[in-house]
């Protein structure tokens, strides 16, 4: 089935383009890596309930990763890291509220302020998800051979790496691998 739509989504409609290996223009890479993003985004959300699946949409969905990292954090520190404005995270924070995913609570710093903690339905509604994208991947990444599979652990590391460095202060993203 992932050979299927793999062969489904093709360049500048979607397609995956990976060009000849020998090739090593950020361009290219870049382009190959978001095609695997689009198609990880499908994988993983294959066989889900459309209502729960789309119960949290990629704004919420980061909101959710960022406060997972963070012991508690405020609307504008969120609305900082996210890059939106705050009246827009506050929205998406009653929505994430509403769902039982996020709490609000009096900050010890501030009386005029509240702190957004993650609550244990939000966790587990991530560790949900994870397990979901993980068995996606573990599907696909079994028809790998173990050389090309060490290669993308090591092309992956490296990104990470990169990433962290462009980025050092960026909250939410896991940096180390989870068990």
């Amino acid at each position: 089935m992932p050979q299927q739509l793999a062969g489904s989504l093709r360049s500048g409609t979607g397609e995956i383009v990976y060009s000849d290996a020998s090739e090593h223009r950020p361009e290219c890479s870049a382009r190959a890596a978001r095609g695997v993003v689009e198609l990880l985004a499908v994988l993983g959300h294959q066989g889900l309930d459309p209502v729960s699946a789309a119960s949290v949409s990629a704004s919420q969905l980061r909101a959710l990763y960022v406060l997972e990292h963070s012991r508690s954090i405020n609307v504008r520190t969120l609305s900082d890291t996210l890059g939106l404005a705050p009246s827009s995270v506050s929205r998406l924070c009653d929505r994430l509220q509403r769902l039982g995913f996020v709490e609000r609570i009096p900050s010890s710093a501030s009386r005029r302020e509240v702190e957004l903690r993650l609550t244990n339905l939000g966790k587990s509604y991530l560790n949900d998800l994870r397990t979901r994208h993980e068995a996606a991947l573990v599907e696909v990444i079994s028809s790998m051979a173990p050389a090309t599979r060490a290669a993308l652990v090591e092309g992956l590391a490296g990104f990470r790496r990169a990433a962290d460095g462009l980025a050092p202060g960026l909250q939410g993203l896991p940096s180390k691998e989870r068990a």
